[in-house]
């Protein structure tokens, strides 16, 4: 059984939505705060074509928009200090930073990252739910599809098909390379792009 049919329709009509292990279900019950949240960021986002035009750079203006409802409602980019204790010795074993942090949620946004960015993501989720620490973790993306609109607007060297998209993260998903956390993804659909 899957949950993802407790994701609001208009939510649906815009982002391509995929879960492991019933996240969606998970959120909706252990973390209610939190998937409303997320819910009201992702309605408030808008893919702006000045900003897909825009030269790159170091933080995308797209990946602030997108958390700054999130980073308004307390979340915070959070960094773990963990360790493995054997025979009374610790040795540090840190995790990566999480882009948005709250309560037992992590959620990290790759716009335009190398894909290899998947791997370390679905391994931190699956170390931090592992330790108790996340209940779920959440990953906003980018559909494949777009990647038609970055042609037509000659952005295709910025935005390659080698970067990350829904169609490079699923099979890693689907692989199990998250473990046993719950997972839910938010692809960025073209229902999103508007002009301005």
């Amino acid at each position: 059984m899957v949950t993802d049919h407790l994701v609001p329709a208009d939510i649906l009509a815009l982002y391509e939505v995929r879960e492991w292990r019933n996240a969606v279900g998970v959120l909706s019950t252990a973390c209610p705060d939190e998937w409303q949240e997320i819910q009201h960021a992702l309605r408030s986002f808008r893919l702006h074509r000045s900003e897909v035009q825009a030269a790159g750079g170091n933080r995308s203006s797209i990946v602030e928009r997108l958390e700054q409802p999130l980073k308004a409602a307390g979340w915070v980019e959070k960094h773990f200090s963990t360790s493995i204790v054997v025979d009374g010795v610790a040795t540090e074993s840190p995790t990566h930073s999480v882009d948005c942090f709250k309560g037992r949620v992590a959620l990290e946004v790759e716009w335009n990252n190398k894909d290899p960015f998947y791997d370390r993501d679905l391994n931190n989720f699956r170390l931090l739910f592992d330790l108790q620490v996340i209940d779920a973790g959440v990953i906003i993306t980018r559909c494949s599809e777009l990647q038609n609109i970055f042609n037509g607007l000659g952005k295709d060297s910025s935005y390659g098909n080698s970067n990350t998209h829904m169609g490079k993260l699923l099979p890693r998903l689907r692989g199990g390379s998250g473990g046993g956390c719950p997972i839910v993804v938010f692809g960025i659909g073209t229902g999103l792009c508007i002009e301005d």
